[in-house]
């Protein structure tokens, strides 16, 4: 059995398919794997860590407004989709997966022309433009939340909830100890911006730790694409403030040290903070993320911060109410937890063994 991942430029349509990675080769060996992503995107030093095949392909991105741009990447998707007939005509594999982005959106096409079954996951709240692109062409469609499958064709649409790595699983607090020097007598506040870091998070996060000293100690993942401007005095003048721009294998650290976590609003860090049970402040970039985090904040699951209306100061504020309840942290995460629980292995190997059915 031959699988080709695709999704890149974030790592939000990564996550999910490695962890299906992780299901189906412990049930199936001998499968082999190719990853299809962007050129510049983070996805590639992932993958390649992980030892296996990437390819990139031409792509664009289709806009809802006017914008000349939509003219050149039009072409851009054309040259890319010609470029998946050939790639596929050369894997020949059995399944082409994605969970969205628009490096995917020439090889489904080309996937469909040449008869290879593909899945899609939808993760969001909203429909991404890719996804809508590829739904009709796709063999079966998975979702990350239930109201999502009202959204598709429900004869081949799944609610699966969201695959985990195992890995995330694997952290130990004695071991992020080590690894980040900590102070066991203060609670660590982990903050992260997502695969690429957010010059927003970033910036509302140091202005914060200036007024956090005492209260927690911090895990700052800042990204190593945004300015260390703030970030580097940061860390010589603040005690309990340490950042890296890149993180390997130290994610898994980082969680089970977290007391609280700060981060974006894409749902593959969601869902690793919901299996984990951890409290979340989430500050959503605008558009998709802010619907994701809304739904979740209506709920009671997490806490919402608004980029354009909160600064430094108010974050700090709602940061050292959560470490002085520690009730309403937990209950922040059992709420998360129950709203989002992850996908079972099972259900994950049916839908590939009905889809891959030549």
């Amino acid at each position: 059995m031959k699988i080709v991942f695709s999704g890149g430029g974030t790592l939000g349509p990564v996550t999910p398919l490695l962890a299906m990675k992780e299901m189906i080769q412990e049930a199936h060996p001998q499968a082999q794997f190719v990853w299809v992503g962007t050129k510049a995107g983070p996805e590639r030093e992932l993958i390649a860590q992980l030892k296996i095949p990437f390819f990139s392909v031409s792509s664009g991105k289709l806009r809802r407004y006017f914008s000349l741009w939509n003219i050149t990447d039009m072409f851009r998707i054309a040259y890319g989709f010609f470029q998946s007939l050939v790639f596929l005509w050369r894997e020949d594999p059995d399944v082409c997966i994605s969970a969205g982005g628009f490096i995917s959106v020439p090889l489904h096409a080309a996937a469909w022309l040449l008869g290879v079954p593909t899945w899609i996951h939808q993760q969001d709240v909203r429909v991404g433009l890719a996804n809508k692109l590829m739904a009709p062409t796709a063999k079966h469609i998975t979702t990350a939340l239930e109201p999502s499958v009202a959204l598709f064709n429900k004869k081949k649409t799944t609610w699966l909830g969201n695959p985990i790595r195992k890995e995330i699983f694997e952290g130990t607090k004695k071991k992020a100890e080590e690894l980040f020097s900590l102070d066991t007598t203060l609670p660590v506040l982990f903050v992260t911006g997502g695969g690429t870091g957010s010059m927003a998070v970033n910036t509302m996060v140091v202005r914060a730790a200036q007024n956090l000293e005492g209260v927690c100690q911090i895990i700052h993942l800042s990204g190593k694409e945004r300015p260390q401007d703030l970030i580097e005095p940061a860390q010589r003048h603040l005690k309990n403030y340490q950042a890296r721009q890149f993180f390997t294998t130290e994610m898994k650290e980082a969680y089970a040290a977290a007391d609280l976590v700060i981060s974006r609003g894409g749902f593959g860090t969601i869902t690793e903070l919901a299996a984990l049970s951890k409290p979340a402040i989430l500050i959503p970039k605008p558009g998709h993320q802010e619907e994701n985090v809304a739904f979740l904040d209506n709920a009671d699951a997490v806490v919402l911060v608004s980029e354009r209306t909160s600064d430094g100061n108010n974050l700090a504020k709602i940061i050292k109410d959560l470490f002085a309840d520690d009730m309403q942290r937990v209950a922040l995460g059992k709420k998360l937890n129950s709203m989002l629980p992850p996908a079972k292995k099972e259900m994950v190997l049916d839908i590939l063994s009905r889809i891959a059915e030549k």
